[in-house]
């Protein structure tokens, strides 16, 4: 796919098929993940590859809003070490980096026919325990991972209306030259 079409066709899937994700793609987006840019290149990510069905239930209940994790058949979850990244004008650097691997990954999901959905809300400790990650690490977002359906259930409909993820403001709205 070109990019521009990458770009364009990506948009959060909350309903997918019982289909297993292969693994040749899940390396995949890792591997782009992986090539992002990161403050002096600390590369302060770490990815939680959740395949287990147990596991992906009792993540979907580190939320009320994400009970429809449960039917997913991979989740990713982006991980990212304070300590492995900066700190300036206010702003903790190690979320800009994972992110920025993260949308890598989003975008490669895309390319390869996959579905994903960025996911913040959550209860971070309830994940921390789950996946027994280090105190010193911070989970900044999860995503699903898997083939789209054709039809949307009720959750999928919902989503779309509340987030209205369809509108997107014109560039005149949103870009300043010279001064604001």
């Amino acid at each position: 796919m070109e990019f521009e079409g990458v770009i364009r066709s990506r948009k959060s899937i909350r309903d997918y098929i019982n289909r297993k994700v292969e693994d040749e793609k899940i390396n995949f987006v890792l591997e782009c993940a992986r090539l992002a840019p990161s403050w002096t290149n600390k590369q302060c990510w770490q990815f939680i590859v959740v395949k287990d069905k147990k596991i992906i239930k009792d993540l979907s209940k580190t939320s009320i809003i994400n009970r429809w994790l449960k039917n997913v058949p991979v989740i990713i979850v982006a991980c990212g070490d304070p300590k492995k990244s900066g700190f300036r004008n206010d702003i903790d650097y190690f979320i800009v980096d994972v992110s920025i691997a993260l949308e890598h990954l989003v975008l490669a999901a895309t390319d390869k026919g996959l579905g994903t959905c960025w996911i913040g809300g959550f209860n971070e400790k309830k994940v921390k325990e789950i996946l027994e990650i280090p105190e010193n690490i911070r989970v900044i977002a999860l995503t699903p991972l898997g083939y789209a359906a054709e039809r949307k259930r009720f959750v999928g409909k919902l989503a779309k209306i509340v987030t209205q993820s369809n509108k997107r403001k014109s560039l005149v709205k949103m870009i300043h030259i010279n001064r604001w």
